[in-house]
């Protein structure tokens, strides 16, 4: 029994460190993002870039 609570163990030591990890990247990830999407002051992002009438079609 001694081995086996050992290796299982080591497995669980191996989880949690890989959730370390993943939860570091997200982290990263996260702030990443918020320097690159930072938009001008005073412009709605969901509108930038339309103009009124019709809009050119996308092929």
């Amino acid at each position: 029994m001694g081995r086996e609570t050992f290796m299982k163990r080591q497995k669980e030591l191996a989880r949690q460190e890989k959730q370390k990890q993943k939860a570091a990247r997200r982290l990263e990830r996260k702030e990443e993002k918020s320097k690159d999407e930072q938009p001008p002051m005073g412009e709605d992002p969901d509108i930038a870039g339309i103009r009124p009438g019709p809009q050119p079609k996308i092929y």
